[in-house]
C-alpha cells in the first residue's frame, strides 16, 4: 500500500522539536558570501537541489546529490575558515549540525518503527475497510483527511498527522493516481496550515515561541488565517475530484492482536516527547526513544503470545512478529536526505548567506519582507529562513512576528519541495505525487496563501 510514501511526512513536524540547525548560537559566522569558496558552495547547493527536484526524471534518489554536496561544501568551509585562522571553529559548527541530525534521525527512526508496526498489525488496512464499508465517496474522504490533518497537526505535529492521513488516503484509492496526487496536496497544505497556529505544530512556531517573542496563547490568533490557507485550495480542487466511490469490496480486515495497543503507545510516545521537552527541558528525542523501548518490550510480549496463543485456531501472519523487522523498514533515503540538507544549510550559514538574506529583506517594509520569507520557504527549507530572521531580530510588532510565523509555516506548501512533508511524499509516492503534479495546483495554493495573509492583516490588525 505504498507505506514508504508516508515516512518522509514525519520530517517537518518532528523537526519542530529541533530549533537550531544552522550554526552554533555562540558563534557569529563571518560574511564570506562574496568569496570564491562561498559562491562555489552556493552553486553546489543549487545544483544538488535541482537534482532533487528532477528525481522523477533522473531516477536518482534525493539523498545522493545532497550528501555529496554536503561533503564538498564543508571542505569549502574548512578552506575558507583556515584562511581566516578559524580552523577550530569549523569542527564546532559541524559537530553542532551533526548533533541536531542525530536527534532528528533517532526521532524519525522511532516514529517510523511505530508506523511500520501499525502497518504490520493491519491498522491502516482495517481503517480502509471501515471507510469503504461506510460507503464514503472519494469526495468526502478527501475532505475528511484534510480536515483531520488540519486539526490534529497542532496537537501531534504536522508530519506525524500527514503520515497517518496519507495512509488512509492511499489505502482507500491506491488505484487512482490522480486522486491520490490531489489528496496528497490537500494533506500537505492542511498539515502545514494546521501546524502554523500551534507552538508544537511546526518548526517556525516552536522557534518563535522558544525565543520568547510570542506567548503560547497568542499563536491561536493564527487559527482563522491558517484555516483560510487550507480551505481555499481544498475547495478549488474539490470541484475537479473524482466523485466516485472506492472499489467495492466485501473484505473485512481485522486488526491483528495488539494493533490498537500500538496506536495508543504511539500517541503516548508523542505526548511523552512533548512533555519531556516542555516540562523537563530534555530533548524530545529522549521521549521518542523511551517510547520505542516500550514498543520493543511490547513486541516481545506479542512474540510470546504467538508462541503460546490463547486461541490455537486464531490466524497469525506467516512468521513470528519481530520488532526489528519493522525497524529495518525505515525509509533510509529520507533519513539520509535530511543529513545532507542539514549539513548543506549549515555550510551556507557558516558562509553568512542566511544572515545576509535576512538583513537585506528587513531594511524596508516588514509586511513585504515577511511575505517574501514565505515565498523563500517554498524553495529553501523554512528552518534556516526562520533561524536567520530570529538571528537578525528585526524590530517588529507582535502582529508582524505572527505574520512571519504564518508565512514561513505555510509558504512551503507552494511547491512540493517547500516542506518536508511534500519532499518526502514526492520522493516516495512514485507514480502518484510528484513535483509536476503539485505544480499544477500551485496557483490554487498560492491563492490560499495570499488570502490567509489578508485574513491575518484584517483580523489581527490591532496586533500590527
Amino acid at each position: 500500500m505504498h507505506l514508504s510514501l508516508l515516512f518522509g511526512c514525519l520530517s517537518l513536524g518532528l523537526l519542530a522539536f529541533f530549533p537550531s540547525l544552522t550554526v552554533a548560537s555562540t558563534f557569529e559566522p563571518p560574511n564570506l558570501t562574496s568569496s570564491g569558496l562561498g559562491l562555489l558552495s552556493l552553486l553546489i547547493f543549487i545544483i544538488a537541489y535541482s537534482l532533487v527536484i528532477a528525481e522523477e526524471k533522473l531516477h536518482l534518489r534525493k539523498s545522493k546529490p545532497v550528501i555529496v554536496a554536503a561533503g564538498i561544501m564543508w571542505v569549502c568551509v574548512a578552506l575558507a575558515y583556515h584562511q581566516l585562522g578559524l580552523t577550530e571553529q569549523v569542527a564546532v559548527i559541524l559537530d553542532h549540525n551533526l548533533l541536531e541530525f542525530g536527534k532528528l534521525m533517532l526521532f524519525l527512526l522511532a516514529a517510523m518503527t511505530f508506523i511500520n508496526t501499525m502497518d504490520e498489525r493491519k491498522v491502516f488496512a482495517a481503517l480502509r475497510s471501515w471507510l469503504v464499508a461506510k460507503g464514503l465517496s472519494l469526495y468526502w474522504i478527501f475532505w475528511i483527511t484534510g480536515l483531520l490533518a488540519f486539526f490534529i497537526s497542532p496537537v501531534a505535529d504536522n508530519l506525524t498527522t500527514a503520515l497517518l492521513m496519507a495512509a488512509v488516503l492511499i489505502a482507500v484509492a491506491a488505484d487512482r493516481p490522480n486522486y491520490i496526487a490531489m489528496g496528497c496536496i490537500n494533506i500537505v497544505v492542511a498539515a502545514n496550515a494546521g501546524g502554523a497556529w500551534s507552538p508544537f505544530g511546526d518548526i517556525t512556531t516552536l522557534m518563535v515561541w522558544q525565543a520568547g517573542i510570542v506567548e503560547f496563547s497568542q499563536f491561536f490568533a493564527l487559527l482563522v488565517p491558517s484555516l483560510v490557507n487550507w480551505f481555499v485550495p481544498a475547495l478549488i480542487m474539490s470541484f475537479f475530484l473524482d466523485k466516485g466511490h472506492p472499489v467495492a469490496t466485501t473484505e473485512r480486515v481485522k486488526i491483528k492482536q495488539g494493533g490498537l495497543v500500538v496506536v495508543v503507545l504511539f500517541i503516548l510516545t508523542i505526548a511523552m516527547a512533548v512533555i519531556f521537552h516542555s516540562q523537563f527541558h530534555l530533548p524530545p528525542v529522549l521521549g521518542m526513544m523511551t517510547g520505542l523501548g516500550v514498543l520493543k518490550v511490547y513486541g516481545w510480549y506479542l512474540k510470546q503470545q504467538q508462541s503460546n496463543p490463547a486461541n490455537p485456531d486464531e490466524e497469525e501472519p506467516v512468521g513470528r512478529f519481530d520488532i526489528f523487522n519493522q525497524l529495518q523498514r525505515a525509509e533510509w533515503d529520507t533519513l539520509m536526505f535530511f543529513y545532507g540538507v542539514i549539513l548543506c544549510v549549515g555550510a551556507l550559514g557558516a558562509f553568512g548567506y542566511l544572515a545576509l538574506v535576512s538583513e537585506v529583506l528587513y531594511s524596508g517594509n516588514p509586511t513585504v519582507a515577511n511575505v517574501i520569507i514565505g515565498l523563500l520557504s517554498a524553495v529553501i527549507d523554512n528552518i534556516p529562513v526562520m533561524f536567520a530572521v530570529l538571528t537578525m531580530q528585526p524590530d517588529m510588532s507582535l502582529g508582524q512576528w505572527l505574520l512571519v510565523t504564518l508565512t514561513a509555516g505555510v509558504g512551503g506548501s507552494l511547491l512540493s519541495i517547500g516542506s518536508a512533508a511534500g519532499v518526502a511524499l514526492m520522493g516516495q509516492a512514485r507514480g502518484y505525487y510528484t513535483f509536476a503534479s503539485h505544480l499544477k495546483w500551485s496557483w490554487a495554493v498560492a491563492l490560499g496563501y495570499a488570502l490567509s495573509i489578508l485574513a491575518h492583516l484584517w483580523i489581527n490588525a490591532e496586533l500590527l
